[in-house]
């Protein structure tokens, strides 16, 4: 769902119901972990810049939840983490068909990650 939303609070008060929590969820753990990083909406959703770059963002999409991960390194790192899961993710996108699917730990993990990369942007 690309959004006109001006705001990631606009954004959250759009998205189903269903999704809401975890949207939430990764909302406050982009915030948390992504020091330093300004929070924008663009592309129709939330994202976290640093040096003008964005590097994270997510969406709820029509059939799934899409965490954007777009340090190279970062998904190269955590791709056994993503292996296996019955998720499907790509080269920065990694996309949750159900909102239960999302696992935090490793979520926590690639914002930590990103968070302390200078590797390259997808």
């Amino acid at each position: 769902m690309q959004s006109d939303a001006k705001t990631v609070t606009e954004y959250l008060l759009e998205v189903p119901q269903e999704r809401l929590a975890v949207l939430k969820k990764l909302r406050a753990l982009c915030r948390k972990h992504l020091k330093g990083f300004k929070e924008t909406m663009e592309y129709g959703m939330p994202n976290y810049r640093r040096d003008n770059v964005a590097e994270v963002g997510f969406a709820s999409q029509k059939n799934f939840i899409a965490l954007y991960i777009l340090r190279t390194d970062v998904m190269n790192a955590h791709a056994d983490q993503l292996q296996g899961t019955g998720i499907s993710h790509g080269k920065g996108c990694i996309r949750y068909s159900k909102p239960e699917r999302v696992d935090f730990s490793v979520v926590e993990s690639m914002l930590k990650a990103t968070a302390r990369s200078k590797g390259q942007v997808c």
